[in-house]
């Protein structure tokens, strides 16, 4: 599978890595950060790359050890980065980056049910492995209260049909329990206007999004990932971080806001760096993205 990294050159712009540097990839994913990380710190540097999906990560173990550097691959969530770097004795990162997109891998190949696209069971975790404690779409959809799904899909989702689509969600599961991606899209399709089914946009592209969000706790997680990560990085050490959603990228925009107010970071990034146009003619999956960068004083 092709797979192209959004804002490639300008996360290795802004880390600022240098030979024999330890370098954190959070989100691991097929490791196209970190093919290039491994390039620029060479055989005296360190990659630790975490990822919460185990099948997807030994496929990128296989892409990259043979890109010179030292390799430490984590299956894991980075909201437990301190936990998790523990045991390797790691005391310090030079630098860090978080790409919080999905991947072509996960979204279309998953069998979890990401993509409205395919007719899979509604899990939405992104662990390979999920157990019984570990939440999934199935379990919002089939119990959790009309009030409790309609502030999913407003907050997470920012979806204009929010109360009429949580109302039909509920009405459904009466009649018959959600189990695939096809009965979610089906009650989206008939909980908005016709005009809003032949927009651009799909019209569950929100609600998907929202659930996946509430299953995986993505907010809380990353600003939980973002602090643990800051107090391994040393001073001079850089973090970047490239969102996808605007709830996101406020987390980290006040984040890097926060550390500045402290004096203990420098925000590199005014603004948001976007992909240029041309990225986005090639990799029209990049448009949303947002690249922000801050440097610990």
């Amino acid at each position: 599978m092709i797979h192209t990294p959004v804002l490639l050159k300008e996360v290795i712009e802004y880390l600022s890595l240098q030979v024999g540097d330890v370098v954190l990839d959070a989100t691991l994913g097929l490791g196209g950060h970190s093919f290039e990380i491994c390039k620029e710190i060479g055989k005296d540097g360190t990659l630790v790359g975490i990822e919460q999906d185990s099948e997807l990560l030994e496929a990128t173990k296989l892409k990259i050890k043979d890109t010179g550097c030292k390799t430490i691959f984590i299956n894991g969530n980075f909201r437990n980065l301190d936990k998790l770097l523990e045991p390797l004795e790691i005391k310090y990162l030079d630098a860090a980056v978080f790409d919080l997109g999905m991947n072509t891998a996960q979204l279309m190949c998953s069998g979890r049910g990401f993509s409205f696209q395919k007719n899979e069971p509604l899990i939405m975790n992104f662990k390979r492995e999920v157990g019984s404690d570990d939440l999934t779409a199935l379990e919002i959809l089939n119990t959790w209260s009309k009030e409790d799904i309609f502030e999913i899909l407003k907050d997470y989702g920012e979806e204009r049909f929010a109360r009429s689509i949580s109302a039909n969600i509920v009405k459904q599961r009466k009649v018959r329990k959600f189990k695939t991606t096809f009965d979610l899209v089906d009650v989206a399709e008939r909980s908005v206007p016709v005009f809003y089914t032949k927009r651009r946009i799909h019209f569950a592209t929100k609600t998907f999004q929202a659930l996946r969000i509430a299953v995986n706790d993505e907010l809380n997680a990353l600003e939980e990932g973002l602090n643990k990560c800051w107090d391994l990085l040393k001073s001079d050490g850089r973090v970047v971080v490239i969102s996808f959603h605007s709830l996101e990228d406020r987390i980290v925009k006040n984040f890097f806001r926060e550390k500045k107010k402290e004096e203990a970071g420098i925000v590199l990034t005014k603004k948001p760096i976007r992909p240029s146009r041309e990225e986005i003619l090639l990799n029209p999956k990049s448009r949303s993205a947002k690249l922000r960068a801050c440097e610990k004083i």
